[in-house]
């Protein structure tokens, strides 16, 4: 089997409403594939973000993979990753992860398994939470409180909301105003994405624990090691970081620094398929868990491959106005808030094209 071609396909499409966390804003939400093509019909598809710089580095990448065997994953990772020219990391990196993503797509549809149970197959269900708890035009307390009980109707049972843009007081309240209307028994995490100084980060820590967080994300910036684990160190609340950390190295780093009791490695940032499963095998070996950041349709696989996976991210339409129509089969939450592994070859990521292609932008 030769690989004949590489291309990428960029889709974009509003949001009803801006969302915004603690640093950023967004108002679209932008989505890639990318395509490898065979000799022998089997096509692999990577999950990517798009952009012009990530399109170029495929662009680049493509004549490098063009006429090799696609199993070769190894291989063909090394002959991307070459840190003085490209990759180390950046979005050069999540070029790179794409087109892992859609190598290892093709492994798994060559085997006839789906890529969890090629990975390892741990186990086909795994606990979920729904991310959201974003800041909003006319989203006050009582509407906030709403989302999160409208995610328990789904069937969650843990739910992670926005901290860091607003005042540390505002914030408190609205973390109250969450585990009220969720209730002691539901997991509430928390996540900051990178908004505080490490002081602030204590500050507010100490005074949401009293709501019992089930962690707290990415509380600084993401080389702030230290920050990280003088902040582990100052609360009871576990720290959760990763998801903005490139390749086995970078999570090595983390793990010598103590920076956190949960890593959040995402496979369309770090390196792919095939660098995730080293971090995981790196934070096992620490005894250290896991619980990807990011898309549930290719991280459902990596939790359910592995024994020290903690939780799936998921996204619903409260983030994504698209959700549940992007792919012909939706992920959906069970009714104990877990999610069953795809049990179709690959990755299962079925895309509704005649939905998409009213958004493709390149």
């Amino acid at each position: 089997m030769e690989i004949t071609s590489v291309t990428m396909e960029e889709y974009r499409w509003p949001r009803a409403r801006p969302i915004t966390n603690g640093k950023h804003t967004y108002t679209h939400v932008n989505y890639a594939l990318v395509r490898i093509a065979t000799d022998e019909g089997i096509a692999g598809m990577g999950l990517a973000s798009g952009g012009g710089i990530e399109r170029a580095t495929v662009e680049y990448l493509a004549p490098l993979l063009i006429g090799a065997d696609p199993m070769r994953v190894e291989q063909l990772w090394a002959r991307m990753w070459v840190p003085k020219l490209i990759g180390r990391r950046g979005i050069t990196t999540r070029a790179i992860s794409a087109i892992d993503i859609g190598l290892w797509d093709i492994r798994a549809k060559v085997a006839g398994l789906p890529l969890w149970k090629l990975l390892g197959g741990f186990r086909d269900r795994v606990p979920t939470y729904i991310a959201g708890g974003y800041y909003e035009e006319g989203k006050g307390l009582r509407e906030l409180q709403q989302e999160m009980e409208d995610n328990l109707r789904m069937g969650a049972r843990a739910i992670k909301m926005k901290i860091g843009g607003v005042s540390i007081a505002e914030d408190i309240a609205r973390v109250k105003a969450v585990r009220e209307a969720v209730g002691p028994d539901i997991k509430l995490l928390v996540d900051a994405n990178c908004a505080y100084r490490a002081h602030e980060a204590i500050t507010i820590a100490k005074r949401i624990e009293q709501y019992d967080p089930y962690w707290f994300e990415e509380p600084v910036a993401p080389d702030d090691y230290d920050g990280h684990h003088r902040l582990a160190v100052a609360t009871s609340i576990p720290i959760a970081t990763g998801e903005n950390e490139y390749t086995r190295y970078g999570f090595r780093d983390l793990i010598r620094a103590e920076a956190a009791a949960i890593l959040n490695p995402d496979a369309k940032v770090l390196g792919g398929v095939t660098e995730f499963m080293k971090v995981a095998a790196l934070a096992q070996a620490h005894d250290l868990d896991i619980a990807p950041h990011g898309s549930q349709d290719i991280h459902i696989h990596l939790v359910a491959a592995i024994p020290n996976g903690l939780m799936l991210e998921y996204y619903r339409d409260s983030v994504d106005p698209l959700w549940a129509r992007i792919y012909r089969n939706t992920l959906a939450l069970n009714d104990d808030g877990t999610v069953t592994a795809p049990d179709v070859p690959g990755i299962g990521a079925d895309v509704n094209q005649p939905v998409l292609n009213e958004y493709r932008i390149g």
